[in-house]
């Protein structure tokens, strides 16, 4: 099934979704072939049988891929066990994303690729899942009980792939009411509140300093380009390019700008301060960046001067 572009002019392709029998002949053997790269993310063979089994659920036509339905759908299957091996196993994390990374680099990896930033909620009716609140949902477009995701995504002219993902924990959910909750969904203990910027930066970090994936472009929507922690993860990739959404509000400078050092005394000592020695910062809307339908300036990093950061809250 090879990716067609989206339109006669559009760089990226999206992959076909008219999917023939023909299309998916030999796909169990493809699909063993591909989980068999993260064996060594698992200490027991038996660990590696449940994956698969998961695995071949989750291809499955089934229409509810709860672990019941799925363990009695795939052949050996064992309820308890399956149940154990999602809520119990520990396998290495770390290493299966560098497995996975590998791949993705191997398949769509080009020096001009895209890393993409955004959140994504999924419905949930109970409270026992781990960070579920009522929270707003992208996918719904209005607040909901869900949880909230975020994730990294990878783009060329190969095609396209998730890459990372971290799961957003609510601040009501780092808080002493929510200790037994934490601890029946085994949430670390060292785990911090974390906004979703914070989250996004911390991906791009360890993508960057892994240095698997090569990519050229880094794009996120206004709720990262707001975000100084965000920003300053940016502009350490150095060579990269850029392409977040800003509100139209943000002041900022085109370029840097000058400032000079000022003398004074405080309590008998010679202090020095730091002062703007060029106009004060525009609006995104005044500078004439492009907006997009939703009144959101659309920027390149290139375009912005560093200190636009400390305006962006």
């Amino acid at each position: 099934m090879l990716p067609r572009c989206r339109t006669a002019g559009e760089p990226f392709v999206i992959p076909t979704f008219d999917v023939q029998v023909r299309d998916v002949e030999g796909f169990m053997d493809e699909l063993q072939e591909f989980q068999s790269v993260f064996h060594d993310c698992f200490a027991r063979s038996e660990a590696r049988g449940h994956f698969w089994d998961y695995m071949v659920g989750q291809y499955s036509p089934l229409a509810r891929k709860s672990i019941e339905p799925m363990a009695l759908a795939v052949e050996g299957g064992r309820i308890r066990s399956l149940q154990r091996f999602l809520s119990e196993t520990v396998w290495d994390e770390e290493q299966m994303r560098w497995n996975y990374h590998q791949l993705v680099a191997e398949e769509l990896g080009e020096p001009d690729g895209v890393l993409m930033f955004d959140e994504s909620g999924f419905v949930k009716k109970g409270n026992d899942s781990a960070g579920v609140a009522r929270q707003y949902c992208g996918t719904l477009g209005k607040v909901e009980n869900c949880q909230v995701g975020v994730f990294a995504g990878y783009a060329s002219r190969q095609g396209y792939a998730l890459v990372d993902q971290r799961l957003f924990l609510p601040e009501v959910w780092c808080g002493p009411a929510y200790a037994p909750r934490r601890l029946k969904c085994q949430v670390p203990d060292e785990r911090r509140f974390q906004t979703k910027p914070q989250l996004a930066a911390e991906m791009l970090q360890n993508i960057r300093q892994e240095g698997i994936l090569p990519f050229r472009y880094i794009v996120a929507d206004s709720v990262y380009g707001n975000s100084p922690d965000f920003l300053a993860a940016i502009e350490a990739c150095v060579g990269t390019t850029a392409l977040v959404a800003i509100s139209s509000e943000t002041r900022c400078w085109p370029q840097r700008p000058a400032t000079q050092e000022q003398l004074y005394r405080y309590k008998g000592a010679e202090r020095t301060k730091r002062h703007l020695a060029s106009d004060r910062p525009h609006s995104a809307e005044r500078r004439g960046f492009d907006r997009d339908p939703a009144g959101v300036a659309v920027v390149s990093a290139d375009r912005l001067g560093r200190d636009q950061r400390a305006n962006c809250v």
